[in-house]
């Protein structure tokens, strides 16, 4: 009989030969100043010593530990459960999950807000929900945003990165086309681009949106908790009337997991009936909630966010002075290397070195421009920054690349 199945173990030495293959390495746990521990019982397999700084995480204000998180998230698993056991609609809607959504609509300066079992559910739900007959994307918007596109079975017109002008002209060039006809029209972009730290010209992007009536949707995944009193990008620049649609995740600086959708009354109520990957999953663990109903707290009333852009500055200004070239104007600082077989050395190199900051190589980034993502918490202090720059300094000298 003809074999028809598939040889998964070609597949992965494909991968390994290009340099490409990828690899969990389990840890315990990130301690409250950005250390990795050992596992327990043996050695962590990526490290050869037992703890190391880890300057590679979404943890961006370090609450992942906090005793105050910690505390709601025990609290609620005590009083309301460890799962919500159902989906939101048939026993699993608490009110711990109605307290997270008030906040975060009052964050968000929404009517109303929805919380997904993960930022990738809310994506690919909401677009799909929303079904838009031509979507307008940036062109390195996260896959869950892609994947949206593709469930909503839209057509996709795909704009230049954080590209107002080339947006504009796509706009004007469909409407061209498009004439008198009723079509529904969706201009989707992230707020912080997880790979190159840029920020979306959000302004720009409202008004060419709304010279052709077009909707405009938000995913602050990488902003959420860290911009404007908490917020993201979008309260920072003070639109959040003109953004029909703000997405982001739980799962970073709110420390936590799960995603959220905030926006009109309607839309939520949308949602609520339509979007299957909200309909038909089980609710968001009630400790997971809860964990960001109070990480998010904590991110509005406290120092935390002007600790973690202190650390940001400090930095971005010691790996410019080596001479290497740096991304973005957010958190997330990539450090373009190129090779990725250069940035696998670079990042071994400095690993070698007690500091973890994995290198990024296609396909998540494009060929010829992989990089180190490199990305400080709040809870490093001074010592910490200065270690992860000598690092990069030995490991660059080494490899010659400064």
């Amino acid at each position: 009989m003809e074999d028809r199945g598939f040889d998964l173990e070609d597949r992965l030495r494909s991968l390994e030969d290009a340099d490409l293959k990828r690899s969990l390495s389990p840890v315990d746990r990130v301690a409250e100043r950005g250390y990795f521990a050992p596992p327990s019982g043996g050695e962590l397999p990526v490290l050869d010593s037992t703890e190391a700084l880890v300057f590679a995480s979404n943890n961006y204000l370090g609450l992942t530990d906090d005793q105050r998180v910690e505390n709601a998230a025990r609290q609620a698993a005590a009083t309301v459960g460890t799962g919500a056991g159902a989906s939101r609609l048939v026993t699993g809607d608490t009110m711990v999950h109605r307290d997270l959504e008030r906040q975060l609509a009052e964050t968000k300066d929404a009517e109303r807000a929805l919380v997904f079992s993960s930022g990738y559910a809310a994506n690919v739900g909401t677009i799909a929900a929303l079904a838009p007959d031509v979507i307008f994307s940036d062109e390195l918007n996260h896959a869950s945003i892609i994947d949206g596109c593709r469930l909503a079975d839209a057509e996709t017109v795909v704009y230049d990165h954080c590209d107002a002008a080339d947006l504009r002209s796509k706009l004007e060039d469909r409407a061209d086309r498009a004439g008198a006809s009723e079509e529904s029209w969706l201009v989707v972009t992230d707020s912080v681009f997880s790979m190159d730290g840029t920020v979306a010209p959000l302004e720009a992007i409202c008004d060419a949106a709304e010279a052709h009536g077009a909707w405009v949707m938000v995913d602050e995944a990488h902003a959420t908790g860290l911009y404007a009193d908490g917020g993201g990008v979008v309260q920072a620049e003070g639109i959040a009337d003109r953004v029909h649609v703000q997405l982001g995740t739980l799962s970073k600086a709110l420390a936590s997991q799960g995603g959220y959708v905030a926006g009109s009354e309607d839309l939520i109520e949308c949602l609520v009936n339509d979007a299957r990957s909200f309909v038909f999953s089980t609710g968001l663990a009630p400790p997971a909630a809860a964990a960001a109903s109070e990480a998010l707290h904590v991110a509005r009333h406290s120092d935390v966010r002007e600790r973690l852009w202190e650390n940001v500055s400090h930095l971005r200004d010691g790996l410019e002075s080596m001479g290497l070239e740096v991304l973005g104007d957010s958190q997330i600082l990539p450090v373009i290397v190129g090779d990725r077989t250069d940035a696998l050395a670079l990042a071994e190199g400095v690993r070698e070195r007690n500091v973890v900051a994995p290198a990024i190589r296609p396909p998540t980034v494009p060929e010829g421009t992989s990089r180190i993502r490199v990305v400080p918490m709040a809870t490093h202090d001074r010592d910490d920054i200065v270690a992860c720059l000598e690092a990069f300094r030995a490991t660059g000298d080494e490899l010659g690349l400064l």
